[in-house]
């Protein structure tokens, strides 16, 4: 939203707002401005965005001087293309990046979405929203939200434009209890921000706070904002009176036509459409199952069918815009087990006819044309099968002329002529629930590992460096240049994979509860909100910075894990 379109009293607002219409911003003026003050006096964004650290990507917002070289050799050339795209906000500005030493956490809203809150008290939880977003995201932090009442809580995020319509379709027939707030609040972590917006009665049963500490919550329960209609006209509600700590004030509300339209969603404004052309829906959530099972800039995907096999080429491509790529679909007989792609070649191992055969895409392999291996030389009994048909596919590689793959905690050398032999047993960790780990096998390790690398509980390695751990959260790390790194992490989260953000280590950590993804450096933690928010942990390849994420059922994008730019979305109706 442009600031020229807003009160001057909102005109800061612009980039917070865009996800409402103008006319909707200005009647909740008087509730923004009030509640900003407030929740500031209790939660100052202290530390400021922090020290400038380069830059963190592409946006629609941002100073003149940040502007693409691109956008003012458009201005010269064709100046009202220019102008419309200004007001449009459809410009990229070059985002720049913080530093900051400062602890963060996420700012977090549980939300009463009972009978007591409708009408006046969603109009206030409205305004408390876009508040808490944009000081979460002067913070360098996000928002989440929670419904009440629901077990397990599922949280969302991310924009405004995102949130604010799954916020508005929570509706809940019954009243929460405190119980509900407990609940939802135990799955906090310890340094997060939380926030209760509820009715005055569920705020009277919540626990009180300690004695002399008026301003702070008690331990593990949110500050509550409270709000309650006061004043009605021949409209309906005129007024509310919201309650924060012990401060109590009364606002005006918008006017009846347009708070009617708010709360059922015609104020909102979607987000600009991307470049990525829309792909179809696809597979349930979570069958895709994306995976890079070998150094390959070539991501494998599940298809609907055990049989088929999504292949996709997400060499990176200098572009302005994500773009939607192509994927290839290789149809097979039986189900899929193992897959990789070999430079020209994509080479798949599937069962079929109670046999395990062998699929090139691409230049023939050495030896005889066909390949037929006994399931059971493999140790792929029918139950392994089965579980295997629920996880990525397994990785294929390639020694000398020989395939290695890993099944049944061993590695299977398969010979030319199908003969297998035992290569040895697969490292401790790699073989989890969610599927084969490559980046815990130290024999994948071109170096030798350190000394206590090979001792530690935890291992990691990628490209040259290892890391190691013995807590799984607190890791050291050794570069291939030989320097030392400590990267930590305190939430509840899983580490997928070790990537290289630019010259730096980063750990990528998924939260299966939260289902965040985010990128830790020795200089602070980044969300890659992009690639949050799926049912299954995205893929991370293991020698580029790269990540793929199954984002919504049929849809996953690929891109960047140190600016989290997205490169390439695609989906298919295999």
């Amino acid at each position: 939203m442009s600031a020229a379109r807003l009160p001057a009293g909102l005109a800061p607002w612009a980039g917070a707002l865009s996800a409402i219409s103008p006319e909707l911003a200005a009647a909740l003026g008087p509730l923004l401005r009030r509640l900003d003050t407030l929740v500031g006096e209790r939660e100052p964004v202290t530390d400021g965005p922090g020290e400038p650290d380069g830059v963190g990507g592409l946006g629609r917002t941002g100073r003149p001087d940040q502007l693409l070289p691109a956008e003012w050799l458009l201005a010269e050339d064709h100046p009202e293309e220019f102008l419309r795209r200004y007001v449009d906000r459809e410009l990229l500005y070059l985002a720049p990046e913080f530093h900051s030493t400062a602890p963060r956490g996420r700012t977090v809203a549980m939300v009463d979405a009972g009978p007591s809150q409708a009408g006046a008290g969603r109009l206030v939880q409205l305004a408390a929203l876009l508040v808490l977003h944009r000081r979460a995201a002067a913070r360098g932090g996000e928002l989440l939200v929670g419904v009440l009442g629901d077990e397990p809580v599922q949280w969302f995020g991310g924009e405004p434009a995102d949130l604010l319509p799954v916020w508005l379709a929570a509706r809940r027939g019954a009243e929460p209890t405190p119980e509900d707030v407990e609940f939802a609040a135990a799955a906090l972590d310890a340094a997060d921000r939380a926030w209760l917006l509820a009715s005055p009665r569920l705020a009277d049963r919540i626990a009180e706070r300690p004695p002399g500490r008026v301003a702070d919550p008690a331990p593990g329960l949110p500050r509550v904002l409270a709000s309650e209609p006061t004043r009605w006209g021949p409209a309906g509600a005129t007024h509310v009176t919201v309650r924060l700590d012990r401060t109590t004030f009364e606002l005006p509300l918008p006017a009846a036509d347009i708070a009617v339209r708010a709360l059922r969603g015609a104020e909102f404004r979607r987000a600009a459409p991307t470049a990525a052309a829309q792909p179809p829906a696809a597979a349930p959530p979570g069958r895709g199952l994306p995976a890079f099972t070998t150094e390959a800039p070539f991501l494998l995907v599940r298809g609907r069918d055990a049989g088929t096999v999504v292949a996709v080429d997400v060499r990176d491509v200098e572009r302005r815009h994500a773009s939607a790529v192509q994927p290839k679909a290789h149809r097979l007989h039986g189900r899929v087990i193992a897959a990789g792609r070999h430079g020209r070649r994509l080479v798949v191992l599937h069962l079929a006819g109670g046999r395990v055969l062998r699929y090139v895409s691409g230049r023939p392999l050495a030896g005889p044309a066909e390949l037929s291996v006994d399931p059971a030389e493999l140790g792929l009994g029918e139950g392994l099968v089965e579980r295997l048909a629920g996880r990525p596919v397994l990785p294929l590689l390639r020694a000398g002329d020989d395939l290695l793959v890993p099944v049944a905690g061993r590695w299977r050398r398969i010979a030319p002529d199908g003969t297998v032999t035992d290569d040895g047993p697969v490292g401790r960790g790699t073989e989890r629930e969610r599927g084969f780990d490559r980046f815990r096998e130290p024999r994948l390790f071109a170096r030798a590992l350190p000394p206590d690398a090979a001792r530690a509980r935890h291992l990691l390695h990628a490209d040259g460096t290892a890391a190691w751990s013995e807590d799984g959260k607190s890791w050291t790390v050794q570069t291939r240049t030989g320097d030392r790194r400590t990267l930590a992490f305190r939430e509840n989260a899983e580490v997928l994979g070790l990537v290289h953000d630019g010259r730096e280590p980063a750990l990528i950590t998924w939260s299966p509860g939260g289902r965040l993804v985010r990128a830790v450096r020795a200089d602070g933690v980044r969300t890659l909100s992009r690639f949050s928010g799926g049912d299954v942990a995205p893929a991370v390849h293991p020698t580029l910075p790269l990540i793929a994420a199954e984002t919504s059922p049929g849809r996953i994008a690929v891109g960047d894990t140190a600016t989290g730019r997205i490169h390439h979305l695609f989906g298919s109706d295999e």
